[in-house]
């Protein structure tokens, strides 16, 4: 593993764990020729996908380009980190499990929505307005109609506070 401060090819391994749902291995190294420390972590890889653009274009997959989406949705929402781990670690898992090795954008987008549903309905209608390009606030409207009309989903059990005025 390259040190990502002087390039060194040579940093060794100082702790090896699995992560809390065990989908990876976190390990931590240091840099013998600098010191630097920093953390890695390493998954298994089904198959290598490509994404199909809707221009057509192919791309590798890439899963930090879904996290770094969600970051976007989910800022300043009360989602903690391990949910949009697990619900990424979901997409992939499905994705990979597929048996294809090309995967539209669209389909990614779709699992994306799927996940962002169940997790919080703000970023879900931030995802949305991106994904499906909303023009006009009555796209919105629409799609907010739609999580109105869907059955309510058990709030996470957190302890409200309220205050007296």
């Amino acid at each position: 593993m390259r040190c990502p401060y002087c390039g060194s090819l040579d940093t060794q391994v100082k702790d090896s764990r699995p992560t809390e749902d065990a989908s990876s291995i976190r390990r931590r190294r240091v840099c013998p020729d600098c010191g630097g420390r920093f953390t890695t972590f390493e998954r298994v890889q089904l198959r290598d996908l490509i994404v199909v653009k809707r221009s057509g274009r192919r791309v590798p997959f890439d899963r930090e380009k879904i996290i770094r989406s969600l970051e976007i949705a989910l800022r300043k929402r009360p989602v903690e980190a391990p949910r949009v781990e697990r619900m990424v670690n979901g997409i992939v898992r499905q994705l990979e499990s597929s048996g294809e090795s090309e995967i539209t954008a669209e389909r990614i987008g779709e699992l994306v929505m799927q996940g962002l549903k169940s997790l919080d309905d703000v970023a879900y209608v931030r995802f949305a307005s991106v994904y499906r390009n909303f023009r006009e606030a009555r796209d919105f409207g629409q799609l907010i109609d739609e999580l109105a009309h869907e059955p309510e989903k058990p709030e996470p059990s957190a302890k409200r506070v309220t205050e007296k005025i």
